[in-house]
């Protein structure tokens, strides 16, 4: 009779940190969303929505892969910008293998070209990922692979689509063969090691960019008060809004507080979603000037406060 050996015995598994570096809007959000199988990071149409290094934990055979999923690299012109930015490349540094994600449409344009020259300073192993293969013919493709890998030595190109899926199960597996033998850092059942509180404003917050993209700036924040699970297992949550100016205040409110209304019942119906649960949101919002200059908003976002 043979004995099969233990699922994650000692030594049989592999875990390790996966950054994904790029360009804002290449996609690398909706690509740890399919990585993961599960919403865990907030997809805009707005460039530079995700601040902090909010984390997916992917489970693939016996190896766990945790993706950071690292704000866009652009050329910093704010206070927050440089945080941001300061965060992306931490990111990419602390890693055990990095993901250079490239937009196949636009090719090697100025931001990717600034990208691949200072990844040189970032010593782990490294693996190209050009996204958004079906907008492209295929010999422009492999003109652009080509010259992208002229340019650094990369471990493996992979052609994916993050939208739908095309090519992303092959990137999963050879990311859980490429990190480094070890326990697993979280539980298995844990897909995103952001706490739900702080994830329920993420939400939150792609709500607002959605309605709202071309009428506010990114500046706006969202912040969870308070999270309650009631006896009924309902959750109520409170959280606010805040943005730079009194102006910005009446475009989230709406007409008769039309538009706060329908930004909080599409956030609410995700929110239950995650949760499993019934769950009551109230927004508020709120003026707070010059939040951009105050380190306990950075913190709190999970980025260092740049000193100028």
């Amino acid at each position: 009779m043979t004995v099969e050996p233990a699922p994650n015995a000692p030594g049989e598994t592999r875990c390790g940190f996966v950054a994904l570096i790029g360009a804002p809007n290449v996609g690398k959000s909706t690509l740890v969303n399919a990585l993961v199988g599960s919403k865990v990071t907030i997809v805009s149409r707005k460039v530079q929505t995700t601040r902090a290094l909010i984390r997916g934990i992917v489970i693939e055979d016996n190896a766990q892969i945790i993706l950071v999923d690292t704000p866009g690299i652009f050329s910093p012109k704010r206070r927050l910008d440089r945080a941001m930015v300061s965060t992306a490349w931490s990111g990419a540094h602390d890693a055990d293998l990095v993901c250079v994600l490239l937009d196949a449409k636009a090719g090697l344009d100025e931001e990717a070209d600034a990208i691949l020259n200072k990844l040189a300073t970032v010593k782990h192993p490294k693996i190209l990922v050009m996204n958004k293969i079906d907008l492209i013919p295929r010999e422009k493709l492999l003109a652009l692979a080509q010259a992208a890998n002229a340019r650094m030595k990369f471990e493996h190109t992979f052609m994916i689509s993050a939208l739908s899926g095309d090519g992303v199960e092959d990137l999963r597996k050879t990311l859980a063969q490429m990190v480094p033998p070890g326990p697993f850092h979280y539980p298995e059942d844990q897909m995103s090691d952001a706490p739900m509180r702080h994830l329920a404003a993420e939400i939150t917050r792609e709500k607002i960019y959605r309605q709202l993209h071309q009428e506010l700036p990114y500046q706006s924040t969202v912040e969870t008060d308070s999270w309650t699970e009631r006896k009924d297992k309902s959750v109520r949550i409170e959280q606010t809004i805040f943005v730079e100016r009194e102006s910005q205040r009446k475009i989230v409110l709406g007409k008769g507080g039309a538009t706060i209304k329908s930004i909080g019942a599409d956030s609410r119906k995700e929110i239950a979603e995650i949760l499993g649960v019934p769950v009551h949101l109230f927004l508020f919002v709120k003026v707070r000037e010059n939040w951009g200059d105050d380190p306990d908003r950075y913190r709190e976002m999970g980025l260092e406060f740049p000193k100028e």
